[in-house]
């Protein structure tokens, strides 16, 4: 039965309301318990490692005297628990560009092995256009010499049909040429002749008006066969000096030829440069060496079309350089004729040779060690060193070698 007494009683006195809070007590507030405790652990940690490595960084960037004096006390160093330490890999840097300076004032310094001039890439001769190799007339190591052919294109038959072309085209000019010479040879001796028979009808004629002038002056004769004599007398003199001017064209006491064979002598020079043309064309064709040497390398098969790389390397492997590059801080100590010690893993004892060149200017660093602290962006000067014969001898086979260079400076910079 329900009390009486209390239907006037508020909700919230008559017991309901706890009556419902009560009907898990367990179950939210447990939860709301393990939730907040998480959430302060997830904010706690990231902030507290946050901090650790901000504070890592700035201690480490700005070194403030505390922390420098906590090194000083404990002997530590930056970076000191790891397997190269900040200081080492800072001082291998400084010594790799300073060129290690060692005791006596030697220059180390990276190089390569190259035979005296450099190696020459050999490519195809200017015009070859879209040429491929049909033949390769020498293999590596073949010694060669300056003007050797190395390799033939595939374009000379068509450059040798040109060059046949043109010389048969020089034939037919070389005989127009004498065909003009004795046209005029022949017409020279025609003039020559009638002149000659025109000076002897003038002769004749001269001879004949004066003895028709004595019998005129006698009375023997008439003045009709006196005009006659005159008149015959005057057009042998005329015959005479057309005759002159005919044989005049030919310019008997010069030497200047006829229009007509000035022609052909042209056309005949216009033949010859034709014909030079074609055969400097086919020789394009062949690739030659450009000095004496040996084939270092084949970067080419017959039947492709040479690239940037070339058909070949050449190289004057007898006798061997090494080309160092010098540190721009360490140029000051080399001098021309310094004593260099060249060491490698190929060679079973080191290399001797000479200062032989000092490079004109500075320029940006090729070979690298695999140092991983190596500086790969440094400024160097080329110094070449000419190595001794019997140095000469054992490196010509390891062009390109990368070594190791020691120059005897022998003083201080």
């Amino acid at each position: 039965m329900s009390d009486p007494a209390r239907k006037d009683l508020p909700l919230k006195d008559t017991g309901i309301e706890r009556a419902v809070e009560k009907e898990d007590p367990a179950g939210p507030t447990k939860l709301r318990g393990r939730t907040g405790r998480l959430a302060r652990v997830f904010l706690t940690v990231p902030g507290f490692v946050l901090a650790v490595l901000l504070g890592g960084v700035i201690g480490l960037y700005y070194q403030p005297p505390g922390l420098q004096a906590v090194f000083e006390v404990t002997g530590l160093q930056p970076g000191g628990g790891t397997d190269t330490p900040i200081a080492l890999a800072i001082q291998q840097v400084q010594t790799h560009e300073e060129v290690a300076v060692i005791s006596g004032g030697d220059v180390v310094a990276l190089g390569r092995v190259i035979p005296k001039g450099d190696v020459v890439t050999v490519a195809p001769p200017f015009g070859a256009g879209d040429a491929r190799v049909e033949e390769l007339r020498v293999r590596e190591g073949a010694t060669v010499a300056a003007g050797d052919v190395l390799a033939v294109l595939d374009n000379r038959e068509q450059l040798e049909s040109a060059v046949e072309t043109a010389r048969a085209a020089l034939l037919v000019r070389q005989a127009a040429l004498l065909q003009a010479q004795a046209d005029v040879d022949a017409s020279l001796r025609e003039a020559r002749a009638a002149l000659e028979r025109a000076e002897a009808t003038s002769q004749a004629a001269d001879a004949e008006l004066e003895r028709t002038t004595s019998l005129l002056e006698r009375g023997v004769t008439t003045r009709a066969v006196f005009d006659a004599a005159l008149a015959r007398a005057t057009e042998a003199q005329r015959d005479v000096a057309s005759r002159e001017a005919t044989l005049s064209r030919f310019d008997v006491a010069g030497d200047t030829p006829l229009p007509t064979v000035l022609l052909a002598k042209a056309e005949v020079a216009a033949a010859e440069a034709d014909l030079a043309s074609a055969e400097l064309s086919l020789d394009e064709s062949f690739v030659r060496a450009p000095i004496d040497g040996t084939v270092i390398a084949v970067n080419i098969r017959p039947g492709e079309k040479p690239g940037n790389d070339g058909i070949m390397e050449l190289g004057n492997t007898a006798e061997m350089n090494v080309e160092a590059e010098v540190y721009q801080s360490m140029i000051g100590r080399v001098a021309i004729g310094d004593p260099v010690e060249i060491t490698a893993d190929a060679f079973s004892m080191p290399l001797n040779g000479t200062v032989s060149a000092i490079g004109l200017a500075i320029g940006r660093q090729t070979i690298t060690s695999d140092d991983p602290a190596a500086n790969t962006d440094a400024r160097v000067v080329d110094v070449i060193v000419s190595l001794d014969a019997d140095s000469s001898q054992r490196a010509a086979r390891l062009t390109n070698l990368e070594v190791i260079t020691r120059i005897d400076a022998g003083r201080d910079p």
